[in-house]
């Protein structure tokens, strides 16, 4: 090759260097080779054309040859040598052409130049950065002064500075820039010298791509291409050659090339196009590649490359969006592509594009009108296609969409009409099913919010009630110049289309066609409104309106009040817009007109004010509709999608939307998440713990200070913002906000002048809103449960307001009064095995207990007054040392007001008595109270009956709950016994300490648990025998009182009375089990025969209560546990599923093939019930084989009997349950069981059951499918049933699409699946053939009791025969007649 050089052929030998044969090989392993080298160096150096003699070219292709054998520093001489060798040769062809001189002689040594540096790149990657260990350390630097001597001054000015401190180790890297430099040189100067020297395109390429080549294999290395200085002069090299060189054909090759096989080549080839079109004027390579690419075919399984081309096009739009729009048309043929990568790109695409044609719009404000309504026809047609791509298959094409709408809101110029389709693509997509789209769906809306264009008036605010309000008042002035203008015109403008009514048809439709572009939301029929105009200039005016491009129809479902005032619907807009043709000169009014001037512009500017507010009042209206779908979101699994609808309802309420604050309440729930931990998202954002979230939105919306603010306002309203987070909120709400609070209150996060606040809005002399004062007290008791020190200064303040005169008018203020005093004895949580007890307790004579009686024993007449008075002795037990003895002085006085004869002098009596306390509550009269209270029970009986039955049910019910607290209390006295006993053998033992041996050690041990086991059985005697059989109890008398009521509704009626009873009882039966076992069978009766759903929803509660405190005993009845789930109130159904889920979660009831009914609440119509079983499934599923277990009984209870439910709620249903088997061994068995069921059943409608149950489960392992084919027996003769059939040819789909190990099973799958059809055509035979038989033998039964019957009839006589013949010859006779 060194001797018949062909450039050619050389490069294709480079694809294997060491095949190549060199006529002056040489042997670098025994010659020296610094000596060989400095001979060529030598020759190059005295003229660079001496590269064609043979010695000296064979010498540097034995060097390259043996490359991966020489050192570092010979590698960096040779490129030297090389490099300073083609810089002086191709220098001097430049002048040599200036000159007019012999040039033909440099087309060889540059060739050879170019081969050597392609081959010296190509064996620079052998030669690594620690390779001097091949070479004496001395040679290396000896090396280096020879090259500096020689070539470092004149040839080798374009080294780096790098190469030229090189040490003993030599790195590629570093040279790289210097080689591509010299390169790009080469390449400029020779601009006009290579048509010259090679005259034929073949030769000119062929040079040209050898030189280049160099810089494409550098690139393909993914560590080199990452470095600027590479990289730009990568992109620069390949520029020059496509530019100046007639490159572009073979760069179109190795570009796509690259696509195809180096992903990480995809965004700088495309950065090297756009460099190409933007620095080099010359877009056509890249519109070549993008017309290749369109024509290109992307298997949906060849993700890397699809992913390559994807990035590649995304890149190329961003850089050159102007060269993507030329041929868009092309590349969106993409969006049929079956890879998902390159939908996703085109997604993009058209997201970057529509962004730079926006700009455009916005900054080019000289652009012609006929080029700006182009530039908006693109970008209207644009955005359809992109909201097109929400109906994309692939859930990453339709996140796409949403992401690159979130980019387009940030554009400059707003086009609402597209933004509106957005919002209701966004809203659509909160219903997929892919939570990757529903996140990006709620970032939208978030978005959409914070870039609305309706921020001109009411300070960027969309509070609903303002903008139809003032909707409201334009639309009234708007039909005021209306009417002027109809007087004007005159009514004889209405003739012409009363005359002409095709005519009239046509112009309407042309006036339609002339709006379609000013629809707003084109997905809604919208009738004709009065604010369109005919003139097609004006519309293209308000087209183009930069401030008010807020297009279209308003929609008649946003707008209410065209509804109210009955102008949409009058005719007359109509025949004004019918009157739109131009009228004739007599039709006009000249003088109307001269007497009201119209102001043309104040016209249009009403219009375009209508419609403002219409788009900005219909953009309002479909964010509020997804707001409960968002708030259902909030229960999602998916942590970013919690974590965005949080983020979503802290905007919308900044906003002023009016349906955020049922966001913001439903998200309060979440400070129960377990989730606290920040974690990283799939895309790499740092994500927050959900209630850490929770917190910081709250603490924005409602504690962080607002600016310029002074420090007394910025307290007044956090302390109301508090209080109004109590409002109307339920039970639920305000447990979790006391959850929050006691978070926030732990992490000194509520200022302690907010506290203060509080209190003076509690303790206030003025006339305050009820709920205000409500609220203070109940945010202080909350506050009070992780500080006790807030209440503990003033509870004076507490039983003055809450229980004073204010309590007296407002008994749900003294109830929160009572739940915050409860906080005085501390919130400490008892360990588990623990005897320490850290709860205050307060002497019986403290004011406080005075109060409660008081608050107890007032006559009252509300309902309100069971509350208070639970919270009241709630209270007493939770504060009192001896709570018992208060709580039988309550029980008597109340029983002696109720049964004792009430003396005429017995009232002023009391009154009198009341005023020695100046706080103590006045009783309120009857009569006020029978007028104020809305609770009071209103009875078709006698005034003194109603009195005695109310008071009644106030003593039972004090009654009961007395004895549920009283056992409470045992357990303290219990605790209290026991940590005394203990403190007591600590202090033996201390005093003893060391004397007595190991032995009575033990002992004294077994006697301390004896003690134990002794003061156990104490308080466990006193609960069962003496609370309610002792002789000396005071409830011991109630019990027979309680079952008598209970059990005798005909004769007690009274609603409030037989509910308390009904309470009081339950709550005597979890008192003592010899009371429950005499008397728990009321409960079953009860709940049969009320019709109350107040007392059928507490004995549901009741019940599990006693099955917790005595299991044996509902153990015995535990199927009535399960009646209430088919009740028809929803709240029994609810609560019944409540008790049901904690009982068995909780192991405390043994599910004995009850779960079919709580399986049919999957599908109930409540939807909080539905909630509830599903939740409940999925934590029974996390306990071993629980659901796995009771799965065959399920099957049963909904597929057979009285209680089994339709079939699409049975599929439904199973559907839900099957998803919790997961494993293999499971389903073996699952399979093998359902099978043997089609043995023993023979209703066709268990058939069909049985086999969509086995369609559900997932055949993964060869176990599985063996286990089915061996069950073929059972159900072979079910086949010819076609729902049968069906659900076994998708369980064979199935396990043909699932991969099974190593082995192979698709020959056992066929041989299935023709068994089955042999099996089903037999069975269709088998059952027509006994349909026949069943019909013949139908028939021979009918004949034979034919046959049967003429035996059996009598025989006729001669004279009968006789007589029967004369009949039928007279009839014979009248038919002839």
């Amino acid at each position: 090759m060194d001797a018949n050089f062909e450039l050619g052929a050389a490069v294709e030998q480079l694809s294997d260097p060491s095949n190549i044969d060199l006529e002056h090989d040489h042997d670098v392993t025994n010659e020296d080779v610094d000596r060989l080298l400095e001979d060529a160096v030598e020759a190059v150096a005295e003229s660079s054309e001496n590269i064609t003699t043979p010695q000296t070219f064979g010498i540097y292709c034995s060097l390259l040859k043996y490359s991966d054998s020489i050192s570092g520093a010979v590698m960096s001489k040779l490129l030297d040598s090389i490099s300073s060798g083609m810089q002086s040769e191709y220098e001097t062809t430049v002048a040599d052409i200036g000159r007019g001189d012999d040039y033909q002689r440099h087309k060889m040594p540059l060739e050879m130049y170019a081969f050597l540096l392609q081959w010296f790149v190509r064996s620079a990657e052998k030669v690594r950065s620690d390779d001097g260990e091949g070479a004496p350390a001395s040679a290396a630097p000896k090396a280096k002064r020879g090259r500096g001597g020689r070539a470092g001054t004149g040839r080798g000015g374009g080294r780096s500075a790098a190469a030229k401190k090189q040490t003993e180790q030599w790195t590629w890297i570093d040279q790289i820039p210097a080689t591509l430099e010299m390169i790009k040189k080469a390449l400029a100067k020779l601009q006009t010298a290579t048509p010259r020297l090679w005259t034929t395109t073949t030769e000119r390429e062929t040079f040209i791509s050898c030189l280049t080549r160099s810089a494409y294999f550098i690139a393909e290395n993914p560590a080199y291409i990452k470095v600027n200085e590479i990289k730009d002069r990568v992109y620069r090299i390949i520029c020059m050659a496509v530019k100046h060189h007639n490159h572009g054909l073979t760069a179109q090759i190795l570009i796509m090339q690259f696509l195809q096989f180096y992903e990480h080549l995809a965004e700088p080839m495309a950065e090297c196009l756009s460099m190409l079109a933007r620095e080099f004027d010359h877009p056509q390579l890249g519109d070549e590649i993008l017309r290749e690419i369109s024509q290109k075919s992307f298997a949906a399984n060849d993700n890397k490359v699809s992913k390559a081309f994807g990035a590649f096009l995304v890149k190329y739009s961003e850089r050159a969006p102007r060269a993507m729009i030329k041929q868009l048309s092309l590349v969106l043929k993409q969006l049929d592509s079956e890879a998902y990568h390159l939908r996703v790109a085109v997604v993009e695409i058209m997201g970057i594009i529509i962004l730079d044609l926006s700009d455009s719009l916005s900054s080019d404000a000289s652009e012609d009108v006929h080029d700006r309504k182009q530039t908006e026809n693109q970008i209207k047609g644009l955005y359809e296609l992109l909201l097109e791509r929400m109906n994309d298959v692939s859930a990453f094409v339709r996140t796409k969409v949403l992401q690159v709408c979130i980019k387009l809101c940030d554009a400059k110029k707003k086009f609402p009409k597209h933004r509106l389709a957005m919002t209701n693509a966004a809203v659509a997509a909160l219903e997929d099913k892919s939570p990757s789209v529903r996140k990006p769906a709620i970032s939208l809306l978030v978005q959409l919010m914070c870039t609305h264009p309706y921020g001109m008036v009411h300070g960027g605010t969309l509070e609903k009630s303002l903008f139809k309000k003032e909707f409201e008042e334009v639309e009234a002035e708007f039909e005021k110049v209306e009417a002027q203008m109809r007087t004007a015109m005159g009514a004889d403008a209405e003739e012409p289309e009363e005359e002409d009514e095709e005519g009239k048809k046509k112009k309407k439709k042309k006036r339609r066609k002339s709006g379609e572009d000013m629809n707003v939301d084109a997905d809604e029929t919208q009738e004709p409104t009065d604010d369109e105009d005919s003139d097609e200039e004006d519309e293209e005016e308000e087209e183009n309106d930069d401030d008010n491009d807020q297009a279209g129809d308003e929609d008649p479902d946003s707008m209410a009040v065209d509804d109210e005032d009955g102008e949409q619907q009058n005719p007359k807009p109509k025949k004004k817009k019918k009157s739109q043709l131009k009228p004739r000169k007599s039709q006009i009014d000249l003088n109307a007109l001269n007497q009201q001037p119209i102001d043309a512009g104040a016209y249009e500017q009403l219009r375009l004010r209508k419609k403002y507010y219409s788009d900005a009042l219909q953009f309002i209206r479909i964010v509020e509709e997804s707001m409960n779908i968002i708030c259902q979101l909030l229960g999602s699994t998916h942590k970013p999608e919690v974590l965005e609808s949080i983020e979503f309802f802290r905007v919308a309420d900044e906003y002023n939307f009016e349906s955020a604050a049922m966001g913001l309440k439903k998200m309060l729930h979440l400070v129960w998440h377990k989730d606290n931990n920040a974690t990283v998202s799939e895309d790499g954002q740092q994500l927050k713990g959900i209630p850490s979230r929770l917190l910081e939105c709250y603490r924005s919306l409602y504690f962080d200070p607002v600016p310029d603010l002074e420090p007394k306002d910025q307290v007044n309203r956090i302390a109301k913002n508090m209080i109004q987070l109590t409002f109307e909120a339920t039970l639920a709400e305000l447990t979790s906000l006391e959850e929050m609070m006691r978070i926030m209150m732990e992490d000194n996060q509520i200022h302690h002048d907010v506290i203060n606040k509080l209190w003076q809005v509690f303790g206030s002399d003025r006339v305050l809103p009820k709920a205000q004062r409500r609220g203070a007290i109940v945010i202080l008791g909350m506050l009070a449960s992780a500080r006790r020190s807030v209440l503990t200064d003033r509870v004076d303040t507490m039983l003055k307001v809450g229980l004073g005169a204010l309590g007296k008018n407002d008994l749900t203020l003294a109830r929160y009064t009572c739940l915050a005093l409860q906080r005085l004895n501390g919130s400490a949580k008892k360990v588990k095995g623990s005897l320490q007890d850290k709860t205050l307790r307060i002497e019986m004579e403290n004011n406080i207990f005075r109060k409660m009686r008081i608050a107890i024993e007032r006559p009252c007449r509300s309902k309100d007054w069971f509350g208070l008075a639970e919270q009241a002795i709630n209270t007493i037990y939770a504060l009192g040392e001896h709570p018992d003895l208060l709580c039988n002085d309550i029980i008597k006085t109340l029983t002696l007001r109720v049964f004792a004869k009430k003396a005429a002098s017995k009232e002023p009596a009391e009154e009198q008595s009341a005023p020695k306390d100046p706080d103590a509550m006045d009783e309120d009269r009857p009569a006020e109270e029978t007028r104020n209270e809305p609770g009071q029970s209103q009875e078709p009986v006698a005034e003194k009956d109603q009195a005695d039955a109310f008071e009644l049910s106030q003593l039972l019910f004090v009654v009961g709950h007395v004895a549920i607290k009283q056992i409470v209390y045992l357990e303290l006295v219990e605790r209290e016994l026991k940590r005394q006993k203990d403190e007591m053998q600590a202090a033996e033992k201390q005093a003893r300490a060391g004397a007595p041996a190991p032995k009575d050690g033990e002992e004294l041990d077994q006697v301390a648990g004896n003690a134990e086991d002794e003061i156990a059985d104490r308080i466990q005697e006193v609960r069962e025998n003496e609370l309610l059989f002792g002789d000396h109890s005071l409830l011991k008398m109630y019990g027979p009182m309680l079952v008598h009521i209970a059990s005798s509704p005909k004769k007690f009626k009274n609603p409030t009375l037989r509910a308390a009873a009904m309470l009081s009882l339950s709550k005597f039966l979890c008192v003592s089990s010899k009371f429950c076992e005499q008397h728990h069978w009321l409960l079953y009766e009860v709940f049969k025969a009320s019709k109350s759903a107040n007392i059928r929803s507490n004995i549901s509660i009741a019940l599990g209560d006693v099955a917790v405190s005595f299991s044996t005993i509902i153990d015995e009845n535990s199927h009535e546990l399960y009646k209430g789930l088919t009740d028809s109130d929803p709240g029994v159904k609810k609560n019944t599923l409540m008790v049901l889920t904690h009982l068995i979660l909780n192991g405390m009831v043994k599910v004995k093939g009850q779960l079919g009914e709580m399986a049919k609440c999957l599908e109930d119509e409540d939807p909080r019930i539905a909630d509830l079983a599903k939740l409940f499934f999925t934590e029974l599923a996390t306990k071993d084989n629980a659901i796995y277990n009771n799965l065959p009984d399920i099957i049963s209870h909904l597929s057979t009997g009285d209680h089994a439910v339709d079939e699409d709620t049975f599929q439904s249903t199973l559907k839900y349950i099957f998803k919790f088997i997961e494993k293999e061994k499971q389903a073996e068995n699952i399979v093998e069981k359902l099978c043997q069921r089609f043995r023993l059943s023979e209703d066709p409608r268990q058939w069909r059951d049985i086999a969509f149950c086995l369609s559900l489960l997932q055949y993964k392992s060869e176990r599985t499918i063996k286990k089915l084919t061996e069950g073929i027996p059972f159900y072979r003769d079910k086949l010819h049933e076609k729902g049968v059939y069906d659900k076994f040819t998708e369980i064979l789909t199935k396990a043909k699409g699932t991969k099974f190990g190593t082995k192979d099973l698709t020959q056992e799958l066929n041989d299935f699946e023709q068994m089955l059809e042999e099996h089903r055509r037999q069975g269709e035979d088998d059952h027509a053939l006994e349909k026949r038989a069943q019909g013949k033998k139908a028939k021979a039964k009918k004949k034979a009791a034919t046959r049967k019957t003429t035996r059996t009839r009598k025989v006729p006589t001669k004279q009968e025969k006789e007589s029967d013949a004369e009949m039928d010859e007279g009839d014979a006779g009248d038919g002839e007649e």
